[in-house]
């Protein structure tokens, strides 16, 4: 994709990455991606935001090979992961005597990962700007969104922000602005619950501190600009404001049936109840889906058989993958069948600390679920349904 002009002197220069299917080695791009790159030209001085991931540095560096581009002075790092500032060492071999522009946090790390030297860097606080001549650049420092350094770039005349990794989306599209919103709202909750639901509270505090700037376009470095910056904000905003639903998100295996019959019993119980669930076969399940779920549910419920005393391994990852994603949920169960004996409570209880959560009674079997087993688990549906009224969710 050609260099596109967003506004006089304003470029679009990334580039789209239609193949790509997993991104550091556990996200699932059913969609592929992009790596945004913006080149702002001042009267008197022009800067770079953002690079791209290396496999594309070539076609980065072919469109900034314009004739009317001339030398980059500043190049802008929101964010050191190497998606984003990768082709930072051939842009500066390209354009002697240019200017990395960062926090400080990120000038170390960006050492650290790329051995770029010390005084190529310029680094700025909280607030502080860069004049171009006509233009002025404003950075807005928003560690933990998601990596410690992460910064956000203000363009005050043309009312644009370069969020980085805040409010993008994995997309590969050649729509330069969003166009299909149902495709780019699905792809910018899966994005949010992979890479910025852990980070939530922070979340929050940065949509309060963007609201303090007119924004007319929000320039993110993956997937399709907003021209229409309500749509992002007001989905950010439900997503780490909101209260859960009235949800249960449904993760299990089964290795010889048992566990399966269990959870058709459970999910048909909730559903009679009145309680929506989303079911999710792990040995089949795109991660990114279950993560996307987790964002409204107030429930999880494990369904695992007992594998050597503890759960099957694919529900302990379900387990450790929650964990990290530190989802808004009110409550977990177990559910599952054994065979002579286990752990599986223990081990799963233990690998979800960071979860604030109140622990239901689970439903353990042993063998084949008989009808004592499929009245507990009705009793267990009737507990979730109570406990969701309880709290007021719908």
């Amino acid at each position: 994709m050609k260099p596109r002009e967003i506004k006089p002197g304003i470029y679009w220069v990334g580039a789209i990455d239609w193949d790509r299917r997993l991104f550091d080695s556990l996200i699932p791009l059913p969609d592929g991606t992009s790596y945004n790159s913006y080149l702002i030209k001042g009267n008197e001085k022009t800067a770079l935001i953002d690079t791209v991931d290396p496999a594309m540095q070539d076609v980065l560096l072919s469109n900034l090979n314009q004739p009317d581009f001339g030398h980059i002075d500043y190049v802008i790092a929101n964010h050191a992961e190497q998606d984003h500032s990768g082709t930072i060492p051939r842009v500066l071999e390209k354009y002697p005597g240019a200017k990395i522009v960062c926090t400080p946090k990120c000038k170390d790390m960006l050492i650290d990962l790329l051995m770029v030297p010390e005084e190529a860097f310029i680094t700025v606080n909280d607030k502080e700007t860069l004049s171009l001549g006509d233009r002025t650049l404003e950075f807005i420092h928003a560690p933990w969104v998601h990596w410690p350094e992460t910064m956000l770039t203000y363009l005050r005349e043309d009312r644009i922000l370069f969020p980085c990794d805040f409010l993008g989306s994995h997309l590969a599209t050649t729509d330069m602005y969003v166009r299909d919103g149902g495709q780019v709202y699905e792809a910018a909750k899966r994005y949010y619950a992979e890479i910025m639901m852990p980070f939530r509270n922070i979340v929050q505090k940065n949509l309060e501190k963007v609201k303090g700037y007119n924004i007319d376009i929000i320039a993110p470095s993956h997937g399709p600009m907003h021209d229409k910056p309500d749509f992002i904000l007001k989905a950010y905003n439900s997503w780490a404001f909101d209260e859960p639903k009235n949800a249960v998100v449904l993760p299990y295996i089964s290795m010889h049936g048992s566990t399966q019959k269990m959870v058709e019993h459970f999910v048909g119980a909730l559903a009679g109840r009145g309680v929506s669930v989303q079911q999710f076969n792990l040995a089949v399940t795109d991660i990114g889906k279950l993560a996307m779920s987790l964002v409204d549910a107030a429930t999880v419920v494990l369904g695992t058989p007992t594998v050597l005393v503890g759960p099957h391994p694919k529900v302990a990852y379900a387990a450790l993958l929650a964990n990290v994603l530190r989802p808004n949920l009110k409550f977990v169960s177990i559910i599952g069948s054994y065979g002579w004996g286990g752990k599986v409570v223990e081990q799963l209880a233990a690998m979800i600390p960071n979860l604030k959560v109140e622990v239901l009674d689970p439903v353990l079997i042993k063998g084949f679920p008989r009808a004592a087993d499929f009245e507990a688990l009705d009793r267990l549906a009737s507990s979730i349904a109570e406990k969701h009224r309880e709290k007021g969710f719908s």
